[in-house]
């Protein structure tokens, strides 16, 4: 129990902290008067747009709440009793609440980051960064007091199996928030985005975040409830649900010999110890973050990963004496695994800098393919996240197997923790970074000096890093992640078992084999869903893209005046068309994650659902990795060439001909196409693996029970 209470004052010093940086950030000058209308507009709309869209969540949550209240109370289904229907909804609560607070002072720090650029560089990154710690300090705050709760409330429970439902429930309850704000604010934030640029830079030849494009609001709109909002929730899932495949495995009987007899709850407690160390962790490095006055890439990431660097060595040491006092010391096995599982998110975020920043080789490649036109530049941004698939997969690979052989499956679930212990300075860099791109964008619409601007472009550039850093991170926390509740399925349901630590098959499972017909269609079907998904999610934007291209032609083709400057465009049609084509389009994609596991269990049986989930497992982790580094590299690119010089023609040369030339145009193109790849589909494939997993997790006695798993009668 003092594990559980010391979780719960983590978690109100993280909910403490992030006050603190809130009242830092508010405490701060917002500018002029046009900044401050700027920013007012951008609040507003963003606010509105998430208002709608958790109105439409609240329905799909209650529907499914009184579907898990109704299936309670059928005898076979017992596990699901009505506590699993309010730790759901529970669990969607918490995760809509992170969300919200995160991106409420994200929407207000943009105004005082430009003006903070003003006086200093170091200014600027500090508000812009505070911004982003609210949003990573209410993600693991909320989430641990929220999962603290849940434990309380369920672990004198007489069955595990009802105390396992309950936190599969909360978690179900995340990810169905997380999936719909993922690909809701992905297809808001890329259409507008596409469109601005498109008709923008392109077509019209202005600069970005002109305020003579009717799309530039709705640009900064989407990066808030995309980026910010958006992948709060995401993380906040991976976060929670991390701890939650650990202690279901627990309960199927899976690590109990690590623990004394008799001790078998430290189990269930240790991850949430590891969990608040992480946190503690994270604010002291936070403090650490600084920079001096040039505007270089390379300052900029060092300040940020001294400040990661510092919490990841501090959370490991934490977590060792989290190990060491649960175990009594007679078993640090459950250590090895955590850091293994930290380790490996370092590198993976190190791995998909490497291939996305502007600063290393890759991305330099697909700026000088620029030179050749668009289709070389796609064909070598396509093909440097192609090949960045390596290291994540081989990093993921390698602590699957070190936490395995250290601590069994227990210690697979317990490595995903410690891949996400720094969560919350981890998803502060990232949260930064469309805080400093909103900046950016006021800076250019309220005419401020350049080298207000020439700060703030620099910020934007590291916040892309940054960006693709966390999208990286939270990719490897999704597979591992997914992995640990796969095998809390295949226990539940009894697909496997556990004796002495070692995975047996029981009585009755000795057919579970690929060679069987129904389990390889099932494989093929999960190997097929990611691409599905990802097909849905972008022919969503670029629907919703053409109804905003449209939009600002026809405001530069009918006002008269604007492209002089002399009359000001309609910039909340824009954003309305976004907000309602990408409340409808997130709807279809959504619900086939929710739909597609249990068709499979209630058609092809259960044995067929675990060979589907680690079919769809494998391809969206592939194609999420590809996706999001493949944006980020045509990003980039475009970033690198718009960084010339047009003063230096020795500079101008070393950036491929800069801003207004043809490989300008052609990376404008391929940014374009990386866009609903980086931003939409690809960080929705990571909460559709993992809500997979859940649904089936949380519906296994359902599974497990009609004809004995074996599927509906007219397929035996």
């Amino acid at each position: 129990m003092e594990a559980v209470h010391l979780a719960i004052i983590a978690g109100v010093l993280a909910l403490a902290f992030a006050g603190y940086s809130a009242l830092f950030v508010m405490r701060q000058s917002e500018g002029s008067k046009r900044m401050r209308e700027i920013s007012g507009d951008i609040r507003s709309s963003a606010l509105t747009f998430l208002h709608r869209e958790y109105s439409i969540l609240a329905i799909v949550i209650l529907v499914i709440a009184g579907v898990l209240v109704a299936l309670g109370m059928i005898d076979r289904f017992n596990p699901l009793q009505p506590w699993a229907a309010l730790a759901f909804v529970f669990g969607a609560a918490c995760s809509m609440g992170a969300g919200y607070a995160g991106m409420n002072i994200a929407i207000r720090a943009n105004a005082r980051t430009a003006a903070g650029a003003q006086k200093s560089l170091n200014q600027g990154l500090r508000i812009s960064f505070r911004g982003g710690v609210v949003m990573g300090m209410c993600v693991v705050g909320i989430g641990i007091i929220g999962l603290s709760l849940i434990y309380l409330l369920g672990h004198d429970l007489p069955s595990r199996k009802e105390f396992y439902s309950i936190m599969a429930a909360y978690g179900f309850g995340a990810s169905t928030v997380a999936l719909f704000a993922r690909v809701g604010g992905g297809i808001f934030t890329k259409a507008a985005d596409t469109a601005a640029d498109l008709v923008g830079k392109v077509e019209v030849g202005i600069p970005e975040d002109d305020p003579r494009n009717p799309a530039v609001i709705a640009d900064c709109v989407g990066d808030n409830v995309g980026d910010v909002a958006g992948m709060g929730a995401d993380l906040f899932e991976s976060f929670i649900e991390s701890i939650i495949a650990t202690m279901t495995l627990v309960a199927m009987a899976i690590g109990l010999g690590i623990f004394a007899q008799g001790n078998e709850g430290d189990g269930w407690q240790l991850p949430l110890l590891i969990a608040a160390g992480g946190i503690a962790a994270s604010i002291i490095g936070v403090f650490l973050v600084r920079v001096g006055e040039k505007p270089e890439m390379s300052a900029l990431l060092g300040a940020l990963r001294r400040g990661t660097f510092a919490a990841s060595i501090l959370a490991g040491g934490l977590a060792f004496l989290a190990v060491y006092f649960t175990t009594d010391g007679h078993d640090l096995s459950p250590f090895w695994a955590v850091l293994a599982g930290l380790i490996a998110g370092v590198l993976i975020g190190e791995s998909t800098n490497y291939f996305t920043s502007y600063e290393y080789q890759p991305t330099k490649d697909v700026s000088e393919s620029s030179m050749s036109g668009t289709g070389s530049n796609i064909v070598r941004g396509f093909s440097n996240g192609l090949m960045s698939v390596f290291p994540p997969f081989v990093f993921v690979s390698v602590a699957v197997l070190i936490a395995y052989w250290t601590s069994s499956f227990y210690g697979v679930a317990i490595a995903g923790i410690g891949m996400l212990s720094t969560l919350g300075i981890s998803l502060a860099t990232d949260a930064y970074g469309p805080v400093a791109d909103n900046s950016g964008g006021i800076a250019e619409m309220a005419k401020l000096e350049p080298k207000v601007r020439e700060r703030t472009d620099a910020l934007d550039s590291l916040g892309n890093t940054t960006a693709a850093t966390g999208k990286g991170f939270a990719i490897g926390a999704a597979g591992l992640t997914a992995l640990a509740l796969m095998l809390g399925y295949c226990l539940q349901v009894g697909i496997v078992e556990v004796i002495n630590g070692t995975l047996v098959f029981p009585d009755g499972a000795e057919s579970f084999t690929l060679l069987d017909p129904k389990l390889v269609v099932a494989l093929f079907l999960g190997v097929m869903l990611p691409g599905i998904f990802c097909a849905l999610t972008m022919t969503s934007v670029g629907k919703t893209a053409a109804l905003v291209v449209d939009e600002v032609r026809r405001q530069f083709r009918d006002i008269p005046g604007l492209m002089d400057g002399k009359a000001k465009p309609d910039y909340k049609q824009a954003v309305d068309i976004c907000t309602k084509r990408s409340l409808r389009e997130m709807i279809l994609p959504s619900l086939i994650a929710i739909i597609a596991p249990v068709l499979i269990g209630l058609v092809l049986g259960k044995f067929a659902l675990a060979a589907f989930l680690l079919g769809a497992t494998g391809s969206g982790f592939l194609l999420a990795v590809i996706m999001a580094n493949a944006g980020g590299s045509w990003d980039n690119a475009k970033k690198w060439i718009e960084a010339a010089n047009k003063k230096d023609p020795e500079d101008v040369k070393k950036h491929f001909g800069g801003k207004g030339s043809d490989a300008h145009k052609a990376a404008v193109v391929g940014d374009t196409v990386g866009d609903p790849m980086k931003d939409t589909s690809g960080p929705s494939l990571n909460i559709m693996i993992k809500l997979m997993s859940v649904v089936a997790l949380v519906l296994a006695p359902i599974f497990m029970v009609i004809n004995d798993g074996g599927g509906l009668i007219i397929f035996d």
